[in-house]
């Protein structure tokens, strides 16, 4: 777990994070890994294995198909671009 000490938090801050914690029943030092939580980590947050998850089983395509396109691919590398 990590440590993180806060220098220079307003006295206003200090209040209302106190006053916040006493409305959710929860200590300061949880009301603020909370918000920090809620600022950092949203619920509606993108999360980017669950959407390819997604996208790959919209696609229905089988393991049979991948294998097909990958076989199709050019392996060579395009040639290199000139700007002169």
């Amino acid at each position: 777990m990590v440590t993180i000490n806060l220098h220079g938090l307003s006295q206003n801050a200090l209040r209302a994070l106190r006053l916040r914690a006493i409305e959710n029943h929860r200590s300061p030092e949880d009301e603020a890994r909370e918000i920090l939580e809620q600022l950092l980590r949203p619920d509606g947050r993108l999360r980017v294995g669950s959407a390819l998850a997604q996208m790959n089983q919209a696609s229905h395509l089988s393991n049979d198909d991948v294998e097909a396109l990958e076989a199709a691919r050019d392996m060579n590398p395009p040639p290199p671009m000139w700007f002169g």
